[in-house]
């Protein structure tokens, strides 16, 4: 029965920036990350379409972000000469109907505010910007010009994973089947194999499995898997400029070097759990809602090679589809770092960092995040964010 300070359950990018800050505030203790599956096949990390941006309507996420971001232009600092995750700093476009109109307005202003560059335009001059875009339907656009874009999660989350192997953090391959309580506090975990750890502090970081960890605990937490699907597909035309788009349908559209990858439009009417196994994309969703939008809002789409798609599984906070962060207010040895709805990949780090001052320094620091605190959930308190893609 192995005594270990921190453990932490989910290995994806999210609890491995845990463990790694960890060892960056200076925490000497042990450190045991759990992971299921160490290939990360069906993990949200490496199934996402890993992007990053700004243009939330919160000003809480901005920072969160803002933080990853600087981390990504130091990455050479932190992982060596070698570090590079292929960032490709293109930017966000939101387009809004004239009924969006205002939450963009106001989203916009909170960007503003938070220094993210990020303009405000009419169709007009959207159309000018971007010749490829029909402004059918749109009153105006959001365009993140630098701080925005996408990059490798494979290599972001290997450069993390390997870093660990350096630091004397023990990565564990199992399953987690019990944890064990000893009044207002978590005692042990045990995975499925009979291995047991006793923990000193637990951090749940298990992706689309947090709700179920979190049960295990005796703790409710409206976290579940939600299926999202991409698709990619060739076109005659390619458009350098192009950023990673959303359209008022919820479709959403980036390059993929000489390709192109899209999703969204998933509505939560009739909308449940996924089930553990189930990754096959949603093909009708593409054809009779994705593609079409995809012709209306580029022209140039019409015609298009469809290639192939993969699925995978958003921790999707049913309350206020926002992150739950930090520990449980009665059982304080339990920390939360779930529910990211899309936003996980690219919170990630800062989520890491504050985590980690907060357990070596008892508080928030460089990011406070009590506003992500579970306190709400018990409350059945939303704290909504109103940009989730």
């Amino acid at each position: 029965m192995p005594a270990t300070d921190i453990v932490i359950i989910g290995g994806a990018i999210v609890g491995a920036s845990v463990a790694w800050f960890l060892r960056e505030e200076g925490f000497a203790g042990s450190i045991a990350v759990i992971e299921r599956d160490p290939t990360f096949a069906h993990s949200s990390t490496t199934l996402s379409a890993a992007s990053i941006r700004q243009q939330f309507s919160l000003a809480e996420n901005i920072r969160l972000s803002q933080f990853t971001l600087g981390f990504f232009r130091r990455l050479e600092d932190h992982f060596g000469p070698d570090a590079d995750i292929a960032f490709r700093e293109k930017g966000y476009l939101l387009l809004a109907s004239l009924q969006g109109l205002p939450v963009l307005r106001d989203s916009h202003a909170v960007q503003t505010a938070e220094g993210a560059d990020v303009v405000l335009e009419d169709a007009a001059a959207l159309q000018r910007r971007f010749a490829w875009l029909s402004t059918d339907g749109i009153a105006a656009g959001s365009y993140g010009r630098s701080g925005e874009g996408w990059f490798d999660a494979h290599a972001l989350l290997g450069l993390f994973r390997r870093s660990l192997k350096e630091r004397d953090v023990e990565l564990v391959t199992g399953e987690v089947a019990a944890i064990g309580r000893d009044g207002d506090r978590v005692a042990s975990v045990t995975l499925a194999d009979g291995r047991r750890f006793d923990a000193g502090l637990v951090v749940n970081a298990a992706g689309p499995g947090g709700g179920r960890i979190a049960a295990l605990a005796g703790i409710a937490l409206p976290v579940e898997p939600r299926k999202r699907s991409v698709f990619v597909f060739e076109a005659r035309d390619r458009f350098e400029d192009m950023p990673l788009l959303v359209d008022t349908s919820g479709v959403w559209l980036r390059p993929e070097g000489a390709l192109y990858i899209t999703g969204g439009a998933e509505t939560e009417e009739g909308e449940g759990p996924a089930a553990p196994d189930d990754f096959e994309p949603d093909w009708p969703l593409f054809e009779d809602v994705i593609w079409p939008a995809l012709a209306a809002r580029v022209p140039a789409f019409e015609a298009i090679r469809p290639g192939r798609a993969w699925a995978g599984h958003y921790d999707y906070n049913t309350l206020d589809q926002n992150a739950v962060i930090g520990p449980h207010p009665d059982v304080a040895n339990f920390l939360f770092a779930n529910g990211f709805s899309g936003h996980g990949l690219q919170q990630a780090p800062a989520v890491g960092k504050a985590l980690a001052e907060w357990i070596v320094h008892g508080g928030w620091r460089t990011l406070d995040c009590s506003a992500f605190g579970y306190e709400r959930i018990a409350a059945g308190r939303p704290f909504r964010e109103l940009n989730v893609i």
